[in-house]
């Protein structure tokens, strides 16, 4: 019989579930130890059962496919490839936006506050929201589902937050593979939510379809955006936080931010891409955002770019899983192990050339590899 959770002591008693927090008892108390009784596990699942859990949009075999992707473990990565294979007919019909946007711009607000509207609009919605890794620990605070609280508990929403691993841009190294799972449980409309705004938020733009930025006014300078060069990836900018005292000064960012489009490239061909406010807070603008979208889509789709930016991203993602596995396979290599810490020494005190090492270390590894054939 499984154990009741109870709710902390701080958690009024009429709380219901507004409250998340729940204390579950441990599955094996001092007691249990003693007895010597083991912890119940959970069922593996085949890949049959992820792909046919994973199309009835279970949400727990979701999670769990999700979490097989983002394992490195050999045996893990050949069933969830084996899983992804089966699920591709069902995948790639979903509309993909990626939002980025600098610390504090307010885009997990505004993330829920489309994602409800969408919602009242019919669509399901899926919220990838990458959170930063700590360089230290490796893990990271996974706040988004606290930041999204009123998302999180609708049936048609999904959010999975994940921590970066340090990859490009923020944003996760399986955050594509997410996606095929989420696509394939019927979402229609996946928002990718990055770390912050940089050069590297190159990333996102070669996993989405549309790609916004996100603004505000009054941080003393309007065109960071501009000057990082995230802007000429961007197919619209919102200047988010229009509202109250902010509202004039939301305007003058806006109208700035116009201008600087006017005169770069487009991102997509096509698409004059344009500046809007709007306040997450309140609601306002949200709708018309969803319009811009909706109209980018019809745009691309009927010129044919649409189609031919996903077959563009399909190659860019093999190459990168290329370049993924031959770094793994080269780190892994004993020869190149047993040299690396000496050559990287040797680097660094300046008595061996940075070209010479990686020569050195790549000679190893070709010769290993001729000696094992």
């Amino acid at each position: 019989m499984p154990k009741k959770s109870k709710l902390p002591a701080w958690a009024p008693k009429e709380g219901g579930d507004a409250f998340a927090g729940k204390v579950i008892p441990g599955s094996l108390s001092s007691k249990g130890r003693k007895s010597g009784k083991k912890t119940p596990r959970r069922p593996r699942l085949t890949v049959d059962d992820y792909v046919k859990g994973v199309l009835a949009c279970n949400r727990a075999i979701m999670g769990r496919a999700i979490s097989l992707i983002e394992s490195d473990a050999a045996a893990h990565i050949t069933e969830a490839q084996e899983m992804l294979q089966a699920l591709l007919p069902h995948t790639g019909k979903s509309m993909r936006v990626g939002i980025t946007g600098v610390p504090g711009a307010g885009k997990s607000t505004l993330i829920e506050a489309l994602g409800l509207y969408l919602l009242t609009a019919g669509h399901k919605v899926a919220v990838l929201a990458v959170d930063p890794t700590s360089s230290i620990t490796g893990g990271s605070i996974m706040g988004d589902k606290t930041r999204m609280e009123k998302l999180a508990r609708e049936d048609n929403a999904f959010i999975r937050p994940s921590p970066s691993g340090g990859a490009l841009g923020g944003v996760a190294r399986k955050t594509r593979e997410t996606m095929l799972i989420c696509e394939a449980a019927g979402f229609d409309t996946i928002l990718v939510e990055t770390v912050g705004v940089g050069q590297s938020e190159i990333a996102v733009r070669s996993m989405v379809d549309f790609f916004l930025l996100l603004q505000i006014a009054g941080g003393g300078d309007e065109l960071q955006g501009i000057k990082k060069g995230v802007i000429e990836i961007a197919d619209t900018v919102f200047v988010n936080k229009a509202d109250g005292d902010n509202i004039s000064r939301a305007k003058v960012a806006r109208q700035e931010l116009s201008r600087a489009l006017h005169y770069l490239s487009p991102a997509t061909e096509g698409w004059q891409p344009k500046a809007y406010t709007c306040s997450a807070q309140s609601g306002d603008g949200v709708e018309k955002l969803w319009q811009v979208v909706e109209t980018f889509q019809e745009t691309t789709t009927n010129s044919g770019v649409f189609q031919q930016r996903r077959k563009e991203q399909s190659r860019e993602w093999m190459h990168a899983l290329i370049n993924e596995y031959l770094t793994t396979i080269f780190l892994k290599n004993p020869a190149v192990g047993a040299k690396l810490k000496q050559v990287e020494s040797d680097v660094v005190a300046g008595q061996l050339p940075v070209t010479a090492g990686a020569r050195e270390l790549l000679a190893a590894f070709m010769k290993n590899r001729e000696d094992e054939e």
